[in-house]
């Protein structure tokens, strides 16, 4: 495999525009014609651009459509409303608010549905979408820390243990409430759910 510094480009740079325009065309067409629909061609035409430029950027669909979808999740930032509970409560009405959007909602839906069956498309999803969201979960424990709300984390083996937990605990709830059960994560059940998930993280620190 050649490495990108052995063949010097001819064309023009990538342009940070074209690829906002190209992730924003493949939401909208996932909206419209759903996964199976969804060609490339389409994409190219959507965003302005030519095929070929979709693919000097993206190997095919998969790639693409994870990459459009992680860009939303991106937008995710941890608030500081002054005390552990507050804060996680307004992360997670973010994160309820972007699933909420029919772009986030459909191109979520595809993906996870076709990496079913496609084990290089779920490594992209962990890598680009899930891994990339947990830097909120250290976020916040680190910030609790600072506050006194929790203990310093002696073990970094257990610190990251958990750390997954908490991500998994909360991206499992707020995408079964809001995409399974088709159920509001409205201010009150947000509320309810940060009590219960403060208890069991209070508790998981205790037993450390």
């Amino acid at each position: 495999m050649q490495s990108r510094t052995s063949a010097p480009r001819t064309g023009r740079p990538r342009s940070a525009a074209a690829d906002a325009a190209i992730l924003e065309a493949t939401r909208a067409a996932l909206v419209e014609l759903g996964w199976s629909k969804l060609t490339l061609g389409d994409v190219a035409t959507r965003a302005g651009v030519a095929k070929t430029t979709l693919y000097r950027r993206w190997a095919g669909k998969n790639e693409l459509v994870v990459d459009a979808v992680a860009v939303l999740f991106d937008e995710l930032e941890l608030p500081d409303r002054g005390s552990l509970a507050a804060d996680i409560e307004g992360v997670v009405l973010q994160f309820a608010a972007i699933l909420g959007r029919p772009e986030a909602k459909t191109a979520l839906m595809a993906v996870v549905a076709e990496s079913t069956r496609d084990e290089p498309l779920r490594e992209r999803i962990r890598t680009s979408i899930v891994d990339r969201q947990k830097r909120l979960v250290l976020e916040g424990r680190a910030r609790a820390t600072a506050r006194g709300e929790l203990p310093p984390e002696s073990d970094p083996a257990a610190a990251a243990r958990t750390a997954d937990l908490i991500f998994d605990v909360v991206a499992g709830a707020v995408v079964h409430r809001t995409l399974v059960s088709a159920e509001p994560a409205d201010e009150d059940w947000v509320r309810s759910f940060t009590r219960v998930l403060l208890l069991g993280l209070r508790g998981a620190t205790s037993e450390a």
